[in-house]
């Protein structure tokens, strides 16, 4: 076994398959699916069943993902390492970062740490719910994971950088009959037609508990997409509760947003392993040297 044949074993469980795997690592897929048959030949068992077009891990499979991705992260730390000892002019870091935050602070994290080391790349991986980002920096997906909650991140055997507070607004169309600058009761959103997230997201939390408070709101659309989601308020579906981080791009767009009374919040924090490659590293050494805040 080897650093490389692992590599491609992820690269087929990451990407659901030989075919986009291939694609991704730039081989011919005869040759992916030879190196995954060597593995398996070398660990005297199946990794994958083979269901009709179709690959699914086998209990084999499932148990070998987390120690290979520790050992390929491993590897990628002592390579970075390496390149680091004559200054940090190449190298990658990888973050899963929940949508609305991908829009801010990340964006801004990104340009910051890009502007101090432009020779160094960055990766975004998506992921949905805090416990998704904690998943994947857990499992080496990635080194770094940005999340929010409704409460502070607590995240055990991890390390945790809290970036602030990003508070929920509501965003309309331009015709929303409610005064200009002033904060909107949740009581008025009785009645009112919502576009919300998926159950586990912060966005949805808060519907919900605006629902369960009494206040009869209407879910019309749910989506996973939060690009769909202005589209669909100018188009005049309904209106959203988002982080204000998309506050810039609603009103650049022609939507309007609102403060909502009580205020609702959402806590940001970076998070990583304790153990970070120079690149990554360097990342969190940037946020922390700019005294982040993720809103009010």
């Amino acid at each position: 076994m080897d650093a490389r044949q692992l590599e491609y074993f992820l690269a087929v469980v990451d990407h659901g398959g030989m075919s986009r795997a291939a694609q991704v690592l730039y081989i011919a897929q005869p040759s992916l699916s030879q190196a995954v048959r060597v593995l398996e030949r070398d660990l005297g068992t199946s990794l994958f069943d083979r269901v009709g077009r179709r690959l699914v891990l086998t209990q084999a499979g499932h148990a070998l993902v987390e120690p290979a991705r520790q050992i390929v992260r491993g590897l990628a730390a002592a390579r970075s390492a390496v390149d680091s000892v004559g200054g940090l002019e190449a190298g990658r870091v990888e973050i899963a970062a929940m949508p609305s935050q991908a829009v801010e602070p990340l964006s801004g994290m990104i340009r910051r740490f890009t502007e101090r080391h432009p020779g160094l790349t960055v990766a975004v991986r998506s992921a949905f719910t805090p416990d998704e980002v904690l998943g994947m920096v857990r499992g080496g997906v990635t080194e770094l994971g940005l999340a929010a909650g409704p409460e502070p991140i607590e995240a055990a055997g991890l390390d945790v950088v809290p970036c602030g507070r990003q508070r929920f607004v509501l965003v309309t169309g331009p015709d929303a009959p409610f005064p200009d600058g002033e904060p909107v009761p949740r009581e008025l959103l009785a009645g009112r037609r919502l576009i919300v997230g998926q159950p586990g997201t912060g966005m949805r939390r808060l519907v919900d508990d605006i629902r369960a408070s009494g206040v009869d709101v209407v879910p019309v659309v749910e989506t996973e997409h939060r690009e769909a989601i202005l589209p669909l308020v100018l188009g005049g579906v309904g209106m959203a509760v988002l982080a204000d981080s998309w506050t810039s791009l609603a009103e650049r767009a022609g939507a309007r947003v609102f403060a909502l009374d009580p205020p609702a919040h959402l806590h940001v924090a970076l998070v990583g392993r304790p153990s970070l490659t120079p690149t990554a590293a360097a990342f969190v050494a940037t946020i922390d040297r700019q005294g982040l805040s993720a809103g009010p």
